[in-house]
């Protein structure tokens, strides 16, 4: 895995980062309006938005007093292309497995 899924992946392990990832999807939001639905502090709540940042996931643009993020569509990108590799390999493995099974259950048909 390259660095930047690993990130990613780390990054939406936390459930707070998974709904702000999820919010923002919705389109841009300031940061008061992201962190209003948590109950941690502001702080607190702006380290989960620098790990997001920090891995690409998000970007912020402040204009004057104000802090807007957005959600940065590349990251999800790779992120989805290596889930639905990883979702094909099992669909495989799993009709294989299917396979199988249908073949210990059927008994043989051949003459004796």
């Amino acid at each position: 895995m390259t660095t930047q899924l690993n990130a990613s992946f780390a990054a939406l392990s936390d459930p707070t980062r998974r709904a702000v990832v999820e919010q923002l999807s919705r389109g841009p939001a300031t940061v008061s309006t992201l962190a209003a639905p948590h109950a941690i502090a502001l702080p607190t709540f702006m380290r989960h938005l620098r790990v997001l940042e920090d891995c690409g996931l998000v970007r912020s643009v402040k204009k004057g007093r104000v802090r807007t993020c957005h959600i940065e569509a590349a990251p999800l990108l790779e992120l989805q292309g290596w889930l639905e590799w990883q979702r094909r390999i099992w669909d495989d493995r799993l009709d294989r497995l299917s396979e199988l099974a249908e073949t210990l259950e059927t008994p043989d048909r051949s003459p004796p």
